[in-house]
C-alpha cells in the first residue's frame, strides 16, 4: 500500500481522484487547501496495486468450438452482402469478421509465412474496440473491457476474449 499526493486545480480534483481510483485500489480521499496557492488543493489518496487480470484466452481456447475459417468467411460474406442497404452491420458481424482475421493471420504466423494478415486483423480488433466503446454494453469485458489500457495494446486478444465469451455464451 502507497499514498498518493496531487496538488491540482480545485476543479479538477474529482477527475483525477476518479482516474486514481480506475487505476488503483484506493481508499478514503483526503483534500485540503494548497498552503501556498489559492485555488488549489492537496488531494491525498491511499492505493494499493488492483490484482492482475486474468491473461486473455490463447487463439486454441478461444477458437476451439468455431466453425472452419472457410465456413466463416462464407458467413461474414453473406452478411455483408444481403443486408439492406442503409441499415448497419451488428456487433456479432464485427465479433465474427475480427474473430475470423485473427485466425488467418494466427495460421500465416503459425507458417512463417509473409502476408497482409497481421495487419488486417488489427485493423479488424480496433474496429471491434470501436464498435464496443460506441455501442450499448453488450460485451464480455472480463478481463479488459473496451476503453481499458490493454484492450488498446493488444486489440487482437480483445477479440479472443470477447469471442470466447460469445461462443460460450450461443
Amino acid at each position: 500500500m502507497f499514498e498518493i499526493r496531487v496538488i491540482c486545480d480545485s476543479s479538477e480534483a474529482d477527475r483525477i481522484a476518479t482516474t486514481l481510483a480506475a487505476m488503483f485500489t484506493t481508499g478514503m480521499e483526503r483534500r485540503y487547501p494548497s498552503r501556498n496557492d489559492a485555488g488549489k488543493v492537496r488531494l491525498y489518496v491511499a492505493a494499493d496495486h488492483q490484482p492482475l487480470p486474468e491473461p486473455c484466452p490463447t487463439p486454441d481456447e478461444a477458437y476451439a468450438t468455431a466453425p472452419s475459417i472457410i465456413s466463416e468467411i462464407g458467413w461474414t460474406a453473406d452478411q455483408a452482402a444481403t443486408r439492406p442497404f442503409g441499415t448497419t452491420l451488428g456487433r456479432e458481424f464485427w465479433l465474427r469478421k475480427a474473430a475470423l482475421l485473427d485466425r488467418i493471420a494466427v495460421a500465416d504466423e503459425t507458417e512463417g509465412w509473409t502476408s497482409d494478415a497481421t495487419k488486417l486483423a488489427t485493423e479488424g480488433a480496433r474496429r471491434l474496440l470501436q464498435f464496443d466503446r460506441d455501442g450499448d454494453g453488450r460485451y464480455g469485458g472480463a478481463p479488459h473491457w473496451p476503453e481499458h489500457p490493454q484492450a488498446e495494446a493488444d486489440p487482437r486478444a480483445y477479440v479472443r476474449q470477447e469471442y470466447a465469451h460469445w461462443a460460450k455464451h450461443q
